[in-house]
């Protein structure tokens, strides 16, 4: 072949998608012969017969993922699977179904690792749908005296009733508080460490008695070489009595809603604090049914469910606490004494570095069998599946040769990314110093990733143990139809030109920064570049992180009597959602020092809309209240950040969504794009992005789009992001923003 001809395509090249069309049966058929999937679609009738017993019985779609998990686990005895469901699909329905099947096979105990706003939704639900079930919350400061109560229970004869432990996130950490007991012991040279159970003195490496106070400030723990007992022990919260008690549950009463000062002193004049605390802490149900004397229920029914909708999400404890429960479970319970942990989230323990996600990998190779859950299984890059995927099917990771190495599993995960990822090796080649007889030049070679994960991935550590859900499975009658859209905004005159300027500026610094390997402006820029279109109506100085010399400098474009164009443009969406009747849920990541929500708020009540912010200062446990609180009101527009509200939260009334900024993370846009589009919604939900055009905005939606296509593609879909339009191949967020600016 002459290489110097010019490359040209034959003829006979068609699309993928059309291949896919013509050839797609016979594809499937061999691939079903050669590797025959673990559940068919025929049901297992026993495990059937367990779900139809349930109190809320599973859709047909939720059933076969139980079916399809419990196969997996049981039949093919695999340590773990994966439900990679969409957002609203009902993913802790299915959760509890698999644990109800499974507890009728013998995995009677199920450990569940939940988000800590959820651990009270979680124990409602099971409640609701197991028969008989019992069910432990280990969230709370008496967490510590439950576990201990367990521990006693080991080797008992059981009842046979299925079992669930809920354990909050927030106390997934390896370790406990602690401090070193000695018995101080004088003599002619002082006071001297002594043990507490045999008198013998504390000795040092050199053999020499050790001082009282300084073996107060040791941070190791040591025992007696003569009796073997611990020289230190655990820090407890002391249960408060007295007054403090009294303080601490009236304290406690007043978060529920509808109960005030008066209400809470009445309560606890009626039936003590003692009673009430212990209600709290184990059983809200039976405090929102709670009856007095005369056997008339306290609350009346508004009050009940105002009552059981925030008391999902609130935490109660009163006992003692301090020694971290994934702690307990490691050092005091037995391997396989939980035979079932579910993760619910997944996808938050996918950090090298995270103590939680190093504390559920403890807890998973403590189970039987672990399941997670999640509707984000990756966020566009491999090596958000690898310590995942080490955590929860080591056997495996380590069977293809992912070990650690000097107990770093660095290594491992970047050949895990060369082999199933994308990266890309960037050599820079620059002028050195002169020798005596030549000039030099120097290389260097840094290595990036990319969005992007390998077919070969897909099939070996993805497919053979994850379940997919899409909300479209379920029935076109469970869920309404749902539609993305894309609003670029042309920015006005005085708007587009102070732009220019500006980027034109920043643009340069940052090349002459970039020349001189100073990477600290980077992240300024883009942030200032992104930013601004949105908050042109404050001055924006740009300063050197390091240097604090000014860079640029832009004044105000617009006051407060004036409005952006994008503002503009969302008025006008929630004027005609209005006149439908449809509220409008905004989404804007600006909430820090750039505040845009309040200028939001003014522009869209000038308008004629009622308008709510809820911020960061309403705590987790009260959001879904304080939400529903707003509704009740008559509110048009709800506006947040996206970070608010991104899990757990069934924003139902809202089922038109409008992002305003879409910020980095593509697991939260994804979660909160579809807050409103869920089981029990029964109107057309309508999602609208909106980004000026010819800025950095354009250029960050398009990157958005590409880490999406990625996602979804372990979830073996095709995209249908309306951010699909502007989908071209990237890389890193930063870094491709920063290579546009500097080209």
């Amino acid at each position: 072949m002459d290489m110097n001809m010019p490359c040209t395509a034959p003829d006979n090249i068609i699309a993928l998608n059309d291949f896919i069309d013509e050839f797609g049966d016979g594809l499937l058929d061999t691939l079903n012969h050669t590797h025959p999937p673990v559940y068919d679609g025929r049901g297992n009738p026993p495990r059937q017969a367990v779900m139809n017993a349930l109190a809320r019985q599973p859709f047909p779609a939720q059933a076969d993922v139980v079916h399809a998990i419990c196969a997996l686990l049981l039949d093919q005895n695999e340590r773990a699977g994966v439900i990679n469901a969409e957002m609203g699909t009902g993913k802790t329905m299915m959760a509890i179904a698999v644990a109800a099947v499974m507890a009728n096979e013998g995995y009677r105990r199920s450990l569940i690792v939940s988000p800590p706003h959820l651990v009270y939704k979680w124990r409602r639900e099971i409640l609701e749908t197991v028969p008989e079930a019992r069910v432990w919350v280990l969230n709370g400061p008496d967490t510590l005296a439950k576990l201990l109560k367990l521990r006693e229970q080991l080797g008992q004869s059981d009842d046979g009733r299925p079992e669930f432990f809920v354990l909050g996130r927030v106390r997934m950490r390896m370790g406990f508080h602690w401090v070193p007991v000695t018995t101080p012991k004088r003599t002619v040279s002082g006071r001297l460490a002594a043990c507490p159970d045999c008198g013998r003195m504390i000795l040092d490496n050199d053999n020499e008695p050790v001082r009282f106070e300084l073996f107060q400030q040791t941070e190791r723990q040591q025992s007696c070489a003569g009796c073997g007992g611990q020289l230190w022990t655990l820090i407890r919260q002391r249960q408060p009595g007295g007054d403090a008690r009294r303080r601490s549950v009236l304290k406690a009463l007043q978060r529920i809603p509808t109960i005030g000062k008066v209400t809470s002193e009445k309560l606890i004049d009626q039936f003590g604090e003692g009673f009430l605390s212990s209600m709290l802490a184990d059983n809200v149900h039976e405090f929102i049914n709670l009856m007095d004397e005369n056997g008339d229920l306290v609350f009346n029914d508004r009050q009940a469910t105002r009552m059981e909708r925030a008391m999902a999400n609130i935490e109660f404890g009163f006992g003692e606490g301090g020694f971290q429960p994934s702690e307990f479970v490691k050092r005091y319970l037995p391997d396989q004494f939980f035979d079932l942990l579910i993760v619910d989230e997944g996808h938050e323990y996918k950090n090298a570095g995270s103590a939680q996600g190093q504390a559920m990998g403890v807890l998973a190779a403590k189970a039987r069998k672990t399941l997670l859950l999640t509707g984000t299984l990756m966020g566009g890059y491999a090596d958000d599946l690898f310590y995942l995927l080490f955590r929860i099917l080591t056997p495996v990771m380590i069977e293809d040769g992912y070990r650690p190495q000097r107990n770093s599993l660095g290594a491992a995960s970047m050949a895990f990314m060369r082999e199933h990822g994308v990266l890309k090796d960037i050599y820079s080649e620059r002028e050195g110093a002169g020798h005596k007889t030549a000039k030099g030049r120097k290389t260097s070679v840094r290595t990036v990733k990319a969005p992007g994960f390998g077919p070969k991935g897909i099939l070996r550590y993805v497919l053979p143990f994850t379940v997919f859900l899409k909300l479209k499975d379920i029935g076109g009658d469970v869920l309404p139809p749902y539609d993305e859209e894309f609003v670029e905004v042309p920015m006005s005159s005085g708007q587009a030109s102070v732009y220019e300027r500006l980027s034109g500026e920043l643009t340069q610094a940052l090349k002459e920064a970039l020349a001189r390997k100073d990477t600290t402006l980077l992240g300024v820029v883009l942030n200032v570049l992104l930013a601004w279109p949105d908050c042109c109506f404050r001055p924006e100085a740009v300063k050197h992180p390091r240097s604090r010399e000014l860079i640029s400098f832009a004044k105000s474009i617009f006051d407060e009597t004036s409005t952006m164009p994008k503002e503009d443009e969302l008025v006008e969406l929630c004027r005609s959602e209005k006149a439908q009747g449809r509220k409008v849920l905004v989404y804007s990541t600006y909430t820090g020092k750039r505040d845009t929500t309040s200028r939001l708020k003014r522009v869209l009540e000038q308008a004629g809309l009622k308008v709510a912010v809820l911020r960061s200062s309403v705590d987790t446990s009260r959001r879904e209240d304080w939400i529903a609180d707003q509704v009740e009101k008559g509110v048009d527009v709800l506006i947040t950040n996206p970070e608010l509200v991104k899990t757990g939260l069934d924003l139902l009334d809202f089922p038109t969504i409008a992002f305003m900024q879409t910020g980095w993370n593509v697991y939260t846009l994804q979660q909160a794009a579809r807050r409103s589009w869920r089981i029990g919604q029964h109107r057309a939900v309508r999602v609208v992005f909106f980004g000026y055009a010819e800025t950095s905005q354009i250029a960050c939606l398009r990157l958005m789009a590409s880490k999406i296509a990625v996602a979804q593609s372990t979830s073996g879909d095709i995209p249908e992001s309306g951010l699909d339009a502007l989908n071209n191949d990237g890389e890193s967020v930063e870094m491709e923003l920063a290579r546009q600016l500097v080209a």
